[in-house]
């Protein structure tokens, strides 16, 4: 078992959740304020750790079992993200799925951080802001 920070479509009414097969969550947190937070082509959200000048993410901690996390989970995940280890806001260490490296230029990022919440950033475009 490990603990997996979701902050997109794995999060419960997700269109990935049913990959966690039935994980109960945990609780709902925070990241540590030094992550960047992009929308990918408004497909997916992503995390990118920055340190100072970055923001905070909610999303949802699970005890995830690494056969799901393995066979169901990442191979859902789209190629832009990897696995990687975030900061919650009171020091824990996560797994969560992150932005590689290699696609921080792309021209399919748009920041969101100041939203640091997937579904508060999709209700903004779906009322007109942004």
């Amino acid at each position: 078992m490990a603990l997996m920070f979701l902050n997109g479509g794995g999060m419960r009414g997700g269109p990935l959740h049913h990959q966690l097969r039935d994980t109960p969550l945990l609780c709902t947190a925070s990241s540590a304020p030094k992550y960047r937070y992009f929308s990918v082509g408004d497909r997916f959200p992503a995390m990118y750790e920055v340190g100072p000048g970055g923001g905070s993410v909610l999303g949802e901690v699970y005890d995830l079992p690494l056969t799901v996390l393995r066979d169901h989970l990442m191979p859902a995940e789209p190629a832009e993200l990897e696995l990687g280890v975030i900061e919650l806001t009171d020091g824990a260490a996560c797994l969560a799925t992150v932005l590689r490296a290699s696609y921080v230029d792309s021209p399919e990022l748009v920041d969101i951080t100041e939203y640091g919440d997937w579904r508060a950033y999709l209700a903004a475009k779906e009322s007109g802001g942004r």
